[in-house]
């Protein structure tokens, strides 16, 4: 099919209707046709593939090896179309995870077998001492033991010494006795990707020499992908997932689900595998008092490894391969010494690059045989600027550079790597994309309509919520604002708004906000791509509005009558992206951001504060090392201890193995617990399947951790109150019908059966005298909910605690009572029903009655719950459920008492404010003094996927 060779967009009908889409004056593709005259007359100069190239040795300036000449313009546009088909061979049909997968045929087949991480490890020139002592060069696995401690603890070498001169350390015989003795021994550990430094020579003066510090590309990514750690979490063989056997609606997840995966495998030989490099760049200060040091680290990972592998902090998946320079240049003009910055950046990735690149042209052939049309356009309009003026010439070329909207980089590192095309390996990044742009425009559109000190007050009063950070001060006077506050900041956004900003304006931020959490979904059909440009579009038909109520202002409050915002504008590339790479989320800069503290930061805490790099580097090596040795030598340890249970053990022994000691070797078997830096989760499904498991009067009952569906529910093992009496305890938590409560409720029991699921609400039967076949609770103050995340269920998302008090004398005055959402009718289930079959109620009493001694009854072993209901009503232009307080005909709130394990999830809750907000409120009492509130769908991703 014909594609615009401008845009790259597809799907025309003929070449007529491309001419007719370029013409338009708004499609920004008709200057396309101004650039080719001049990149007609470019082609027509002599050729410039006689210019050297820097070699991984920038000393060393050899002629390229591939023919530079750019192939006449009309198939420029002709040399990134799609075959007509793209994959020759047979498709792979079969069912994964509920989709439908159609794999690529003949991808990543095995030719033999390669070194293993346990190969290499042997093969070390030291591996025959290690032959008869594991440990080599430490004595023994308690001395190695007691190093590896040392060399972690960021301890510095002075006090190391000082901990090895104490008497009782040198009674151990140790076989090192100062710090850098330890270091030495540390060094002769096998060795990763080693460190190297080269000089770049420049043709504009620094103040200092420009060293780069770098590791071969090639051999990191070869470590990476040869690690143990990620065995069984590389996706190799691209495929396309559809929901449905009928392959109408495509479903994007992994790099290896989009369509630039298949793409690329369909260029390569028949059983080669396509490995994906993630490259991750930015500055970072080392010394934040003094000094200014500033740090920037390059970090390498595969796009192969699974993104819920990748993105954990934990896994260690991304790798430091350089250190770039960060030099003062001596310029007058700083514009010119932004360029000379940028310059050196690609120089010096042209550098750590070489050998991937070079590993690429193995396989390829020619490297522009199937560049994308971006590319191609770029490089050649570098070809007429070049042919205009000398590069050395910087402010001329910079000014030459800027007809054709370019930076002044005369040499783009990836001009001569394979299959490479900056519009589609610059991935859209959320951290600074998307949540950044909220920051830096949405809330401020909102303090300069609705007002600083109303936002301010409002987001003062929200109810605080455990676990969630709690905005005492409001957000106007913020600093070092994160992007963790970012996030923290969107989940209130829009009910804080609403009804004090105009209607078109709450939905024009709406909009965005509709767009920026489903753009961050693991998972994204085409049906949401849909959805996703729909929410965008909104934003556009609405934005003016925010100019008109004065939210745009720029510096002394003028206002901005324009929106040229660069990150709105890079939002309209996102849809296109998720359907080439796969999943935005994936590419997010949250974990390389936070691997700069491990990478640079902690490193360069261990220096003598001078000289950084080269200290840095070294640090990084040595903890590589003793990574990797505690790494082998476990999985020597688990091979030797396999080895003699297996000798000591029959065959039949061996076949009659029990489930448990089955899933104990398992867990034994995981000797990655160094990776594991990150405190997970607790896991409460785990936790109640082990509660279950155990033989009945054994442990304690009932079980204080339970599964319903997808949600865990856990209480303490001692109640906060232990025992109370039910007349008591109505007053103290204020519930005056909370014993006809209870009457109905085993009335209901007794009437239908134990599974029974309740309903809130219905005509009161019991009265204050009802007589009860109990007299004392037991009376918990939290509950701790757990749901399995909607894009999968192979983890689980963190805990929320919902609080159940009772009046105190300090600031909770009224008590302090969460809201949650209650299943209500059992053909419904969360969170795949939404709402429906489900209600929003507020916690006010958490029991579990406590029998007549020697009397047996039902509810002996249940925990049970007074909750009052809310009403839902209509969505008002934030799309939010807004709920009222339900009252009987008395004017009484409405309440009912239902089984615990009716509880689905947490619900937030925030005020229905109005235009202004009650000065009255505050943290403490806005839950209890309002009636109407707005059901926060936007609290975090598995409320608001489900309520969407």
């Amino acid at each position: 099919m014909p594609r615009c060779p401008s845009c790259g967009r597809g799907g025309f009908k003929d070449h007529h209707a491309v001419a007719m889409h370029m013409s338009q004056p708004k499609s920004g593709c008709n200057t396309w046709v101004n650039n080719l005259v001049h990149l007609q007359e470019s082609l027509a100069l002599p050729s410039s593939a006689g210019r050297p190239c820097r070699d991984a040795t920038p000393d060393a300036t050899v002629p390229m090896d591939i023919d530079q000449e750019f192939p006449p313009p009309d198939s420029l546009a002709d040399s990134y179309a799609e075959p007509d088909n793209p994959n020759p061979s047979t498709w792979n049909h079969s069912q994964c995870n509920g989709f439908y997968s159609e794999q690529f045929e003949g991808a990543a087949q095995s030719y033999g077998h390669g070194d293993t991480f346990m190969d290499k490890f042997n093969r070390d020139e030291f591996s025959d001492a290690r032959k008869s002592n594991l440990y080599y060069p430490f004595a023994c696995r308690n001395e190695w033991e007691l190093a590896l401690w040392l060399l972690r603890s960021g301890l510095s070498m002075k006090a190391i010494d000082a901990f090895l001169s104490l008497p009782i350390v040198k009674l151990l015989s140790l076989s090192f006795s100062t710090a850098r003795d330890l270091r030495g021994r540390a060094e002769l550990l096998p060795s990763g990707p080693r460190w190297c430094s080269t000089e770049i020579k420049l043709s504009h003066p620094t103040k200092h020499p420009v060293l780069l510090y770098w590791r071969d590309a090639l051999e990191c990514i070869a470590w990476i992908f040869n690690h143990p750690s990620f065995r069984d979490q590389l996706d190799l063989i691209p495929e396309r997932l559809y929901t449905s056997d009928a392959k109408l609606c495509r479903v994007y997840t992994e790099w290896m689900t989009g369509d630039e995966a298949w793409h690329m495998q369909s260029q390569l030989p028949e059983g080669a595998t396509l490995i994906g490099t993630i490259l991750s760049s930015d500055k970072t200060n080392i010394t934040n008092i003094c000094g200014g040091r500033v740090a920037h680290p390059l970090l390498i990972s595969l796009a192969n490894i699974k993104m819920s592998t990748r993105l954990k902090l934990s896994s260690r998946s991304f790798m430091l391969t350089a250190l770039l320079p960060v030099p003062k240049f001596v310029h007058k003009n700083k514009r010119m010494r932004g360029v000379l910055g940028d310059r050196l950046i690609h120089q010096c990735l042209d550098i750590v690059l070489d050998p991937v690149k070079k590993a690429a042209q193995f396989g390829f052939g020619d490297p522009f045989r199937h560049e994308p049309r971006t590319a191609a356009t770029t490089l050649a309009q570098l070809s007429v600027v070049k042919s205009k003026v000398d590069p050395a010439d910087l402010q001329a070329f910079f000014r030459e550079a800027q007809r054709f909207r370019l930076n002044g980089v005369s040499d783009p590192f990836w001009r001569n790597f394979p299959l490479s095309c900056p519009s589609i390996f610059i991935t859209p990044e959320l951290l600074h994309y998307i949540h950044k742009e909220s920051w830096d425009h949405d809330v401020q559109w909102c303090l300069n309509i609705v007002g600083e000190s109303e936002v301010d007050f409002r987001f003062s009063v929200l109810q605080p919520t455990a676990g969630s950070r709690h905005f005492k001060g409001g957000i106007s006077k913020l600093n070092q604002v994160t992007g963790r506050v970012h996030r923290d900041v969107q989940r209130y956004l829009i009910g804080i708004i609403a009804c004090a900003a105009p209607s078109e304006v709450t939905a024009a931020i709406r909009a965005l906000m509709d767009f920026r959490y489903r753009v961050q979904a693991y998972r994204i059909s085409d049906d949401d791509i849909h959805l996703i440009s729909a929410a965008l579009s909104e934003f556009h038909a609405n934005k003016d509005t925010i100019i008109e109520h004065g939210g745009r202002l720029g510096k002394g409050k003028k206002v901005i009558n324009n929106w040229h915002i660069p990150k709105l504008e890079l939002m309209q590339g996102i849809a296109p992206s998720i359907k080439r790479v796969g999943v935005t989320i994936q590419w997010t800069a949250d974990t390389t951001e936070h691997a700069h503290v491990s990478e640079i930061k902690t490193p360069a805490g261990s220096t003598n504060n001078n000289n950084y790099d080269p200290q840095i580097c070294r640090y990084l090596d040595r903890a590589e090392k003793c990574r990797a040795f505690e790494l082998a030598t476990s999985l020597h340890e688990q091979e030797d201890q396999t080895a003699l249970s297996d000798s000591g053990r029959s065959e039949d022994d061996r076949s009659d193995l029990s489930d448990d000691e089955d899933n104990d070797n398992d867990n034994a078997a995981q000797p990655f617990g160094p990776s594991n830096l990150a405190r997970p989760s607790t896991n409460y499904f785990t936790i109640s399947a082990r509660l279950s498991a155990k033989q009945a009067g054994t442990i304690p009952s009932p079980l204080r951790s339970f599964v319903v569906g997808s949600t865990a529910v856990n209480l303490s093992y001692a109640p906060s109150l232990r025992r109370i009496s039910v007349d008591e305890a109505a007053q103290r938590f204020g519930l005056p019908d909370l014993r006809p409560a209870l009457a109905d409720f085993l009335q209901r029991e007794a009437q239908f059966g134990a599974g029974f699921v309740h309903p809130i609400g219905g005509q009161r039967r019991g009265s204050r005298y009802s007589n009860l076949p109990f007299t004392e609770l037991q009376v918990w103050y939290k509950v701790r909910l757990q749901n399995k995340p909607i894009h999968g269920n192979s983890d689980v998302s963190p805990a929320q605690t919902l609080f159940c008090t009772p009046p105190s004398s300090g600031a909770w005055a009224l008590g302090h009572y969460d809201a949650a959402i209650f299943n209500v009718d059992a053909r419904s289930e969360w969170p795949e029903s939404g709402l429906e079959g489900h209600i929003v109620g507020q916690f006010r009493l958490v029991m579990r009655p406590l029998g007549k001694t020697g009397e047996k009854w039902p509810w002996t072993d249940r925990f049970i719950a007074y909750v009052q209901r809310f009403d839902i009503g209509a969505e008002d232009v934030t799309q939010l459920p807004i709920l009222k307080r339900a009252k009987r005909a008395s004017g009484e709130r409405l309440g009912d008492v239902v089984p615990l394990s009716q509880v689905r999830a947490f619900a937030h809750l925030i005020p229905r404010f109005g235009a202004t907000a009650d000065t009255r409120l505050t943290a403490y009492n806005s839950f209890e003094h309002s009636t109407e509130f707005y059901l926060n769908k936007y609290f975090d991703k598995n409320t608001y996927f489900a309520l969407t």
